[in-house]
């Protein structure tokens, strides 16, 4: 466990907590979905850790246990934040495993600061390329109400809007994949986030293009997605994703929730630890 300071501010510095499993092996970086933190990959760390990767987790500004600014939530920040980790912790040979919102860091950190420390790059369960539909995103998944309700139930009840989440997050076809604990676990993390970021970070996954960042990735590139997945549909956010990567490797869970790394994390698992071995 370390901390790293992301941003020197004028008042006040923002701090993001980080666990690094240390050791000689390469390095894979889990980037965390929204709105959980680093916590959410137990069924991952032990399991790259295991076979001789070093493995980094972070709370992303805003969640976890890292400082939450009032200020300073944009991608371009964020994949600044990823910048100065992989820097301060002078990585090189990275892979990037961004889950959900964490898709986005990843897509904005290439398209930003390009391939010098990266050897592969992973979009698991990924909001790019482009979530909102609109005149020149019609396959959008995500519909202006939809995203307006969805912040108006976290403003008026985040305790209720979490419970319902989390469950969608889980479920496929209407039945939930995990079990009453690891609902509970996720559950719980929901609460570490700051309302504010939460909201911030909820408008800003459903309106980042990342379209031309896409269109700028030169690294070997997995896309791992669940099947059945009702919070960032496959359709429209996966199947996109692998068509704009020439060259990509598309993993598709059958069955599988937006959660899909715990709910079938013993597919999951395989199918990175297979990408990681090329």
């Amino acid at each position: 466990m370390t901390e790293i300071t992301a941003h020197h501010g004028l008042f006040r510095d923002t701090t993001l907590h980080v666990d690094d499993t240390g050791g000689p092996g390469r390095p894979v970086v889990l980037i965390h979905g929204w709105p959980l933190s680093g916590e959410s990959w137990k069924y991952q760390v032990p399991a790259l850790a295991e076979v001789g990767y070093r493995v980094i987790t972070y709370d992303r500004r805003g969640f976890g246990r890292s400082d939450k600014p009032l200020l300073k939530y944009s991608y371009d920040t964020l994949a600044e934040d990823l910048h100065v980790l992989l820097t301060e912790l002078d990585l090189r040979d990275v892979t990037l495993v961004g889950f959900s919102m964490g898709g986005g860091e990843v897509a904005r950190y290439f398209g930003t600061y390009g391939p010098e420390r990266l050897r592969s790059i992973v979009f698991a369960s990924s909001v790019t390329p482009y979530l909102m539909y609109s005149g020149d995103n019609p396959d959008g998944p995500l519909a202006k109400k939809q995203a307006a309700d969805m912040g108006a139930s976290l403003t008026k009840d985040k305790d209720a809007f979490y419970d319902e989440f989390v469950t969608e997050f889980f479920s496929a076809d209407g039945e939930l994949k995990v079990t009453g604990t690891q609902w509970r676990e996720a559950r719980e993390l929901c609460d570490q986030a700051d309302k504010k970021a939460a909201l911030t970070c909820l408008t800003l996954f459903g309106t980042t293009d990342f379209r031309d960042d896409l269109a700028k990735i030169t690294v070997p590139t997995l896309v791992l997605h669940g099947d059945t997945d009702a919070t960032v549909p496959f359709a429209g956010s996966g199947a996109r994703t692998h068509a704009a990567i020439p060259g990509s490797t598309l993993h598709l869970v059958t069955g599988g929730p937006h959660g899909v790394n715990v709910s079938h994390a013993d597919e999951w698992n395989r199918a990175l630890l297979d990408f990681l071995a090329r």
